[in-house]
């Protein structure tokens, strides 16, 4: 592992440090601004999905901290305990943005279509790339090709992490749209959620940035041997 690469690596784990600091710091503060129609992230949740059209989707409450997802497979939105009762700009935000996967899923959104067909495939790989990939290292001298095979499988998590870079941002656009639109929050509360959902999306961005740096380091690893 080259000096380059480790430099690399401490770059992107200090950039991604501070956006994950930051977020956390901008949805505690916005945590705080109680929203005047007095709406929870449940009652915001299921209200954009009326407004929408969309009424085979329950919204249900989930447990941990961060944890709210959309779920394809079985059409709900998932809540953590926070976000689902609480009544502020972030849990309207979040309750928000969940539901703009639901919408894009009603929609056949492209992207959203894409990363679900990568999700069985990219759940399985993830599991063995890292001992694939430490194997293909250690005999790169007298088996080359099983490094190949782990940079095959890595290259599938990256074009996952790519690919839900528009679906994030589409999911985050929808939901301010809808919220302005409807004029569900105040100015403040809708600048609020938007900060919010923009430190958000940006834990994407470095994390995809860190996937491509990665494959390329092991690419040029195996290209380095065949020289």
């Amino acid at each position: 592992m080259g000096p380059g690469y480790l430099i690399l690596a401490i770059l992107i784990m200090g950039v991604s440090w501070l956006v994950g600091n930051t977020l956390k710091r901008k949805f505690e503060h916005y945590s705080k601004l109680h929203l005047q129609n007095n709406m929870s992230g449940r009652e915001i949740a299921e209200k954009m999905l009326a407004d929408h059209g969309i009424y085979d989707v329950k919204v249900i409450s989930t447990e941990g901290r961060l944890t709210d997802h959309y779920n394809p497979a079985d059409k709900t939105v998932n809540l953590s305990e926070a976000v689902y009762n609480q009544r502020n700009a972030a849990a309207a935000a979040v309750a928000a943005h969940e539901c703009g996967h639901a919408v894009q899923h009603a929609q056949a959104y492209s992207m959203l279509k894409l990363r679900s067909t990568l999700v069985p495939v990219v759940s399985v790989a993830s599991g063995m790339i890292q001992w694939i990939l430490i194997a293909g290292i250690l005999m790169i001298k007298t088996f080359p090709e099983l490094l190949l095979v782990g940079i095959f499988a890595f290259a599938l998590t990256t074009l996952f992490t790519v690919i839900t870079l528009p679906v994030e941002y589409d999911a985050s656009q929808r939901a301010l749209a809808w919220l302005e639109n409807r004029q569900m929050l105040t100015r403040q509360e809708h600048d609020g959620a938007k900060d919010a959902l923009k430190w958000a999306a940006r834990t994407y961005v470095v994390a995809a940035i860190g996937s491509i740096a990665t494959l390329l380091y092991y690419i040029s690893v195996y290209s380095n041997n065949r020289r």
